[in-house]
């Protein structure tokens, strides 16, 4: 082993390596990492506390929608009308609402194609032309009037996607104000060219269309009291800002679709056959296995022809903050019932027959585990109905959801095609919880539900399957990301639009780090008690990062300002490394045993090659000096042992309490370890001690020994066994991007080839461990 090792009587020895430490130390400016966010976060007031806690005068707008739509399957348009009552709880007079209108996103003045970067390539598709083109009057809102309540048009102005509507009269604290929007719009083809969450797939072999029906409607923005009025123009990556309220919507569609939507269905007598309707009324009553309402027999029948006459399906839904649904006949619909919170909830899925058999095997059953997954992390799932959809999609709303996962069109689907798809539903029920309950602004913190979500995700994969593939939220899987160039990278607490790597920054990175609170730095029983806290006190709230913060400090007595600094305000990595190690071990020798040890030193000291090759040429016979004029020194012996050495041993020895004679016959090992920040990214060290008899043992140092230096520290192990091996880091759990420097001695690591050789070497060949194997029934 490459140690260093020293003998030592205690004192003198340690004194020296401290006052060195000392004196590195003072040379550092130590301070900054572990300083207070304090003037980083909002001054908490009657709102917001310093605790993370809703102010006793906390307060929050409501909206609530009486909708009529209708679905034109022939020319893929919709048109509706809408009546908003809108409640001021604010102690604010408000002159005029802002109104969001994201489907103008879609219209031919949009800001999106004019502020993308585009350029040519060779070889581009039609497709990625016509996005370079997108200028087409055929999409956005068409027709816009709004009326009072009385039927009386009231001025607006309409900038992009926001409609500023100007009061007859100032709206006062606690009044309300009922207006009404009659509008109608082209849908669009969502995996054509004009890409996006709503919209429309074709299917071309057997004629029919899928809707997914999402920001389809004019949605009151959110008038807070951090912001004030939340009128950022969407431009398709940055998600919502919404306001809870009630909802009663009306959807006319061709009798024979199906739909799903965000409530519970009124009038299913109305709109399900009597067969349908029996099996519905069975899958309430049946917790083990999804009950298919509308087969796929059955589908796949109506298919074949396009009814002329409509239905009219009515949903009602209790304090969301948004509304979507999806329409087609093509749907499968299946669905069972999950207990929850002293309730029942109703998992379902729609999907095509493209679909099958992945989704009917999976889907609704993956639905009801992220229900209980997400809640006894959380609270208990307080909605009724939770509806994944398959369409080749991936975006969430209150209580429906869209996703992909859709097999080869004879049925065979991979383990990954598998694993993606359950990993997506997962995802897109959970942000049920996380933001349309736990309601952040998404357009101004993206990271605030989807890091979150994300982190939860992976909780719940792993409760899936503890050999689930998650592709977020283990810590070595951000080290890509945390080590990319540095213009590539942003703080966490960056506004959606301005993010370069999307995913990773808004996804991976605040999901690692919330799971480096749960595993390293709080441990799970205070970070889940602490997160389950955030969750009750914000559900159907606003949140901010600094609420959350807050409380996760506040509710476990965890000081994690660093850590926020560090992975939500700052881009440095983490790179720490084990710079040297010295060996020391309490000198037990008699001053006999000393002087012959040194002795030995010496001689073995002088020994080279020099000199070895030099006494060939030296006679044998030395002429001695002159006895009379030797010099007293030549005579000097500093090997020997004289009396007074003698003494103070006995002395020394004599003085020692038992406690000290225990320590100093305990054949201790100490070793003194040099750790180098190289990254920047403070955290705890975790060590590995490999012992020379087989066994290991863990040593956990928080983070804070960083904080009178936060380059580089030592600290000295006191062990009683013999080290061979020292790993910084073992279980890969602080996403050090360079883990060669996490080992003494030194160890050799393989290169990316090396391991993805070795790796394929391992898995073989044999289809039952292929992940590529494509099944249909896996």
């Amino acid at each position: 082993m490459n140690m260093n090792k020293l003998g030592l009587i205690a004192s003198l020895a340690l004194l020296s390596v401290t006052s060195v430490f000392a004196q590195n130390r003072s040379e550092q400016n130590h301070a900054e990492r572990f300083e207070q966010l304090g003037p980083m976060l909002r001054t908490p007031n009657v709102y917001r506390t310093a605790s993370g806690a809703p102010g006793h005068m906390y307060w929050q707008q409501q909206a609530n929608y009486v909708i009529n739509v209708e679905l034109d399957d022939e020319n893929q348009s919709i048109k509706g009308s809408e009546k908003v009552t809108y409640i001021n709880n604010s102690p604010d007079q408000l002159t005029y609402l802002w109104v969001q209108l994201e489907e103008n996103q879609r219209g031919a003045d949009s800001q999106s194609p004019k502020v993308a970067e585009s350029s040519i390539n060779r070889g581009m598709t039609l497709r990625s032309l016509q996005g370079i083109i997108w200028a087409n009057e055929d999409y956005g809102y068409k027709v816009l009037e709004v009326k009072d309540a009385k039927g009386n048009p009231l001025p607006v102005t309409v900038n992009n996607t926001m409609m500023r509507i100007d009061l007859p009269t100032p709206l006062k604290a606690g009044d309300s104000f009922t207006f009404g929007v009659d509008w109608s719009f082209n849908i669009t083809n969502r995996v054509g060219y004009i890409s996006g969450r709503p919209g429309y797939e074709y299917f071309e072999e057997d004629g029919n269309y899928l809707y997914t029906m999402a920001e389809w409607f004019p949605r009151m923005a959110v008038y807070s009291d951090f912001e004030g009025w939340q009128n950022k123009q969407f431009l398709g990556r940055g998600e919502f800002a919404l306001v809870f309220g009630n909802y009663e919507v009306n959807i006319t569609v061709p009798a024979d679709h199906m739909v799903g939507a965000t409530g519970v269905l009124q009038n299913p007598n109305q709109v399900l056959s009597s067969t349908e309707l029996d099996r519905w009324n069975k899958a309430k009553q049946t917790y083990d296995a999804p009950v298919v309402i509308r087969t796929q027999e059955e589908a796949t029948e109506l298919e074949k022809g396009k009814s002329t006459e409509k239905k009219t399906w009515k949903f009602k839904a209790e304090n969301v903050r948004d509304f979507a649904w999806t329409s087609s006949r093509k749907f499968i619909w299946d669905a069972m019932a999950v207990k929850q919170g002293g309730k029942d909830v109703m998992a379902m899925s729609y999907y095509g027959k493209e679909a099958n058999p992945l989704w009917g095997q999976y889907s609704t059953r993956v639905v009801a585990h992220t229900i209980k997954s997400y809640s006894s992390h959380t609270f208990d799932y307080p909605y009724p109905t939770a509806i994944s959809v398959e369409a080749a999609n991936g975006m969430e709303y209150p209580m429906i959801c869209f996703n992909y996962g859709r097999p080869d069109s004879d049925g065979t689907y991979s383990e990954a095609v598998k694993n993606g798809m359950i990993g997506v539903i997962i995802h897109e029920v959970g942000h049920n919880f996380f933001p349309m309950i736990v309601n952040s602004d998404e357009r101004q913190w993206t990271w605030m539900d989807e890091g979150l979500n994300t982190f939860m995700q992976y909780m719940a994969e792993q409760e899936w399957d503890r050999n689930f593939p998650s592709r977020r939220g283990p810590a070595h899987k951000i080290v890509p990301y945390m080590r990319s160039e540095k213009n590539t990278l942003e703080p966490i607490m960056t506004n959606s639009e301005n993010i370069v790597q999307f995913g990773p920054n808004a996804y991976a990175k605040p999901a690692t780090a919330l799971n480096i609170l749960r595993e390293t730095v709080m441990g799970r029983e205070l970070f889940d008690y602490a997160f389950k806290e955030y969750a009750r006190r914000w559900m159907f709230k606003h949140p901010t990062p600094d609420d959350l913060f807050r409380t996760l400090e506040d509710a476990s007595a965890v000081d994690l300002d660093w850590f926020w600094r560090g992975w939500f305000y700052g881009t440095e990595p983490v790179d720490i490394s084990i710079e040297n190690v010295a060996w020391y071990k309490l000198d037990q020798r008699t001053p006999a045993e000393r002087a012959a040890d040194a002795k030995a030193a010496a001689e073995y000291e002088e020994t080279n090659v020099s000199k070895t090759a030099n006494m060939k040429d030296v006679p044998e016979t030395v002429i001695e000096a002159d006895p009379a004029t030797r010099d007293f020194y030549t005579t000097y012996n500093p090997f020997e042992v004289t009396p007074s050495d003698e003494e103070a041993y006995k002395n020394f020895m004599a003085s020692l309490s038992p406690e000290e004679k225990e320590l100093l016959n305990s054949n201790m090992n100490f070793y003194e370890i040099n750790f180098k920040n190289v990254g920047g990214l403070v955290m705890p060290i975790i060590l590995e001690w490999q012992y020379t008899d087989g066994t290991t043992e863990i040593d956990r140092i928080p983070a804070e020994i960083w904080r009178m230096n936060e380059t580089e520290v030592t600290k000295v192990f006191a062990k009683e066994k013999e080290v061979k091996q020292i790993v910084l880091d073992p279980f890969r759990e602080t996403a050090d991007i360079d883990e060669s420097s996490n080992y003494w001695p030194r160890q050799y690591q393989p290169t990316r080839f090396e391991l993805y050789k070795n790796s394929g070497a391992a898995r073989g060949t044999s289809t039952g461990s292929n992940p590529m194997k494509r099944a249909k029934n896996n």
